[in-house]
């Protein structure tokens, strides 16, 4: 008989079952099975005991979901149902489903509890959540509950299911979901049912971002809402703002940047309901990221934030992850608006997390630092295609830092819009505190009618030689006389 052959340690090459008598089991690969247990770094009890999915290993052979208990299909409860409960009402749906400790549990772990208690008794859940792929190939659904950081309530998504139905980073997945079997701590998506609000099997393969073609805008988003809302009536006039317009929001400290945002997410989400809204807040405090959700919160909104006690590299996470989100939606030929504050503090977390041996410029920052920030801004276009990405980001200036004057510097020209707060307006307690001379719109021809760029004109020649507390008072008691901006214009032969 043949040499049986031999490993590298001298062992034979029989499976172990053979060598004990135990019967064999063919299994095929198209399911794997998630990280063990052992498999993962310690971590400490923290909020949602986050955890490091990027050094995790992908499924073994032999656990496709087949093997496990069988998953119920249909509408059944969603895990973003769950998200939205107050904590009072999950406490109750928990004593319902038998959750006898429950009273120091947090949100995920009552989440996760109650949805496995609804899978035991054949009930179907559905989860769903934007995809981020690891190195290994699987990938998980992370949740904007969570500001898209791993939780124990995301969803695993197999090297296979990936591969077969060609998902992609930023792609929203959904579908049902199975229990993890022995040994597992995330629940699995069984099936992919869908993929950006798309049926899986006939989505059709869409162009890449990077092929579609960019030009300039000229589809105006509309920012004017009532006669009473100064800032936004103002901002229509001096800057107007087009479907793929990369926007710089350029202000010193506490000139109102964030109040700004605010009102401007709002106006998008009123008068443009087709465009899909990502605030994205860098480095923000928690009770403005509060007040922003409260404020901006709609169907098609979302607020993602990476607080200032977060590690920096939460905050670059964070912003690829909204950034290949806006990309997939943008190949799909939807209008995305994302409204960023701010790019400054983004290109600081970048910054601290880039490698060190780059060319150090000045003010400390490492020229590799801002080629991330650059692509994350630069993404900003509107597409013949179809479909456009539209970037307002605040930049910061006067902060007394080299380094942030060097960061305005590096993006200094590379928008096509610049708005800029004047401080000297602030402390005049005139709002919205717009420096309207030094703010302007590239190609605004293309967003306005022809009798609008002859009267902007008049208007620009009016205030051209008034300092900007003057120009700013001026131009906002006349259109305290005024409705509408259209009104305004009409009568502008009267200043």
């Amino acid at each position: 008989m043949p040499q049986q052959r031999k490993h590298m340690d001298g062992m034979p090459s029989t499976p172990l079952a053979s060598r004990h008598g135990m019967p064999q089991h063919r299994h095929d690969n198209r399911g794997d099975r998630p990280p063990q247990r052992n498999d993962r770094p310690p971590h400490g009890p923290g909020r949602f005991e986050r955890h490091d999915h990027r050094h995790d290993r992908p499924f073994e052979r032999g656990d496709h979901p087949d093997h496990a208990q069988p998953v119920a299909t249909g509408p059944g409860m969603r895990l973003d149902d769950l998200y939205r409960l107050p904590i009072p009402q999950l406490f109750s749906l928990a004593e319902k489903e038998g959750m006898n400790e429950h009273a120091g549990m947090n949100r995920g772990q009552l989440i996760v509890g109650i949805a496995r208690r609804l899978i035991d008794r054949g009930e179907p859940v559905r989860g769903s959540g934007t995809l981020e792929i690891l190195p290994d190939g699987f990938g998980f659904l992370r949740s904007t509950a969570h500001n898209y950081l791993a939780s124990p309530e995301d969803i695993y998504v197999s090297p296979s299911q990936v591969r077969r139905s060609g998902l992609r980073n930023g792609q929203v997945v959904e579908g049902p979901i199975r229990l993890p079997i022995e040994g597992q701590e995330n629940f699995a998506l069984y099936v992919v049912e869908s993929v950006n609000g798309k049926p899986a099997e006939n989505r059709g393969r869409p162009t890449v971002f990077e092929d579609l073609t960019p030009h300039h805008p000229n589809k105006r988003l509309k920012l004017e809402s009532s006669p009473d809302e100064m800032a936004t009536r103002v901002i229509d006039l001096v800057t107007p703002i087009g479907k793929g317009q990369r926007a710089l929001i350029v202000s010193p400290p506490r000139a109102g940047k964030t109040v700004l945002l605010s009102k401007i997410a709002q106006s998008i989400r009123n008068n443009h309901p087709e465009c899909y809204l990502i605030v994205l807040l860098i480095d923000e405090r928690p009770e403005e990221v509060t007040e922003m959700q409260r404020q901006v919160c709609g169907a098609n909104v979302e607020v993602v934030a990476s607080t200032f006690d977060e590690p920096s590299g939460e905050h670059t996470h964070v912003s690829e992850i909204a950034l290949e989100k806006a990309k997939r939606m943008v190949e799909e030929g939807k209008d995305v608006v994302i409204l960023l504050d701010s790019i400054t503090r983004l290109a600081r977390a970048h910054n601290t997390e880039a490698p060190s041996g780059g060319k150090l410029l000045s003010g400390g920052l490492d020229s590799n630092a801002m080629q991330k920030p650059k692509r994350f801004f630069g993404a900003a276009r509107q597409v013949e295609e179809g479909g456009s990405l539209t970037i307002i980001a605040t930049a910061l200036i006067d902060t007394g830092s080299r380094m942030d004057e060097v960061i305005f510097e590096e993006f200094k020209g590379t928008g096509n819009m610049e708005l800029h707060l004047d401080r000297r307006l602030v402390d005049k307690r005139v709002w919205p505190a717009i420096d309207i001379n030094r703010s302007g719109t590239r190609k605004e021809e293309l967003l306005l009618t022809s009798d609008e760029v002859e009267r902007m004109r008049i208007l620009r020649r009016v205030l051209a030689d008034m300092p900007p507390v003057e120009a700013m008072e001026l131009l906002l008691n006349k259109l305290k006389k005024s409705k509408t901006n259209h009104d305004f214009l009409a009568n502008l032969n009267m200043m």
